[in-house]
């Protein structure tokens, strides 16, 4: 079975406020197109198809078009929730879309209840795990400690226990949403973590022949069969490495696998760019960037007189302009910075508790009582944005 694996649309997103929507429907028309061209058999959609819980009209018409001409293609399609999803909008006409070959998996109810699709091999079961919000969820799949890795795990217990049930010879495949160890993040992503930890191991996903993952946003793969398909756009500069593709997935009669990845369009090159105004300005090495998506650093001890009309003379498409001045090892400013670079909401509350007593930082229960309301403020800004 050659399956089409692709995630983190982000339909409605806008990249530092250029809108993203032709982009998009680039995408989305090469997706059709390869889908077609290359006897896809199935197209999976590992979550975040939109950006926000409550998406503007024109990315709904976006994704609308895309189902319609999925389905005229005659190529199922499997799809989940993400965490920027609404789990509820997206699937509230999942019985009727189902019957044009669209199926959407959105509640974790439903996560052992495979779509079922054949090849000249058998039987493929495609098991949809939504985003499982684990203070959400912990009641569905009655689990005392509300954590990622112990939902996903009963989760994929129930996978388990439905595959074992089915004929010997049927392969399977799992869509999930989640952070999963090994998996490199970017800035793009919104934090999912939960208790200071939001990474899984792949291990949870064992007993599948392949896991279709969802979240982060660089094409990766953690084992042959856990592979992380990212986002089909850029949505931040620290994606200016990355290579946006989607995975083309051949699942073999005894559940074997080959993958090939697939490039998707490329609206506009990013460029990251340091230096003092003057630099940038002269350095011919910099020409080939003038016509790319740019994230200017400017390193000028003193901020220069209008800095993004001189730099967007050259480089016309500047979206984002910052300042790092370079600063000894002694200024105050510098070392501040480097303090705080890499440290979570809990480690920066603790060193502020240490910092007014005098050096005491907070003891194992006041630890506790910060990740309990970091956590609640997390939860509740997510309650909030999926709830109609």
């Amino acid at each position: 079975m050659r399956i089409l694996h692709t995630s983190d649309w982000h339909l409605g997103r806008s990249f530092h406020r250029v809108s993203m929507l032709d982009a998009q429907a680039a995408f989305l028309d090469h997706l059709v197109t390869t889908a077609r061209d290359r006897d896809v058999d199935a197209v999976v959609v590992a979550g975040d198809v939109y950006d926000r819980a409550v998406p503007p009209l024109s990315a709904v018409e976006l994704f609308d078009r895309a189902l319609h001409r999925l389905a005229d293609a005659g190529v199922p399609t499997v799809m989940i929730s993400g965490n920027h999803d609404s789990a509820r909008r997206l699937g509230v006409l999942a019985g009727l879309v189902e019957r044009a070959g669209i199926h959407l998996r959105t509640d974790p109810a439903g996560c052992a209840t495979p779509v079922l699709l054949k090849d000249a091999h058998g039987e493929v079961a495609f098991y949809g795990l939504p985003y499982l919000e684990p203070a959400l969820v912990r009641g569905e799949f009655k689990v005392s400690k509300a954590g990622h890795e112990t939902v996903l795990g009963a989760a994929m217990e129930r996978v388990r226990a439905d595959l074992a049930e089915r004929g010997a010879g049927t392969r399977s495949v799992v869509l999930a949403h989640a952070f999963v160890a090994g998996g490199a993040p970017s800035d793009s992503e919104r934090d999912i973590t939960v208790g200071g930890v939001a990474a899984v191991p792949t291990g949870i996903f064992d007993g599948v022949d392949y896991v279709a993952l969802g979240h982060l946003h660089g094409a990766q793969t953690l084992t042959e069969r856990v592979r992380y398909a990212g986002s089909p756009l850029a949505y931040s500069f620290s994606e200016t490495t990355h290579r946006k593709t989607m995975w083309l997935v051949e699942l073999g009669p005894e559940g074997e696998i080959e993958a090939e990845r697939i490039d998707c369009p490329v609206p506009r090159a990013l460029a990251r760019i340091r230096g003092t105004l003057d630099e940038l300005l002269d350095d011919p090495g910099l020409a080939r960037h003038e016509e790319s998506w740019v994230e200017a650093t400017l390193t000028d001890p003193v901020r220069p007189a209008e800095p993004m009309a001189r730099l967007a003379e050259r480089f016309p498409y500047t979206l984002s302009l910052v300042f790092d001045p370079e600063r000894g090892d002694d200024d105050p400013l510098s070392s501040y910075a480097q303090r705080l670079a890499g440290r979570t909401d809990q480690q920066i509350a603790e060193d502020f508790v240490a910092h007014v007593r005098g050096g005491s930082g907070p003891d194992e229960p006041e630890r506790g009582v910060l990740r309990t309301a970091f956590e609640d403020v997390r939860v509740d800004a997510t309650v909030r944005e999926v709830t109609p």
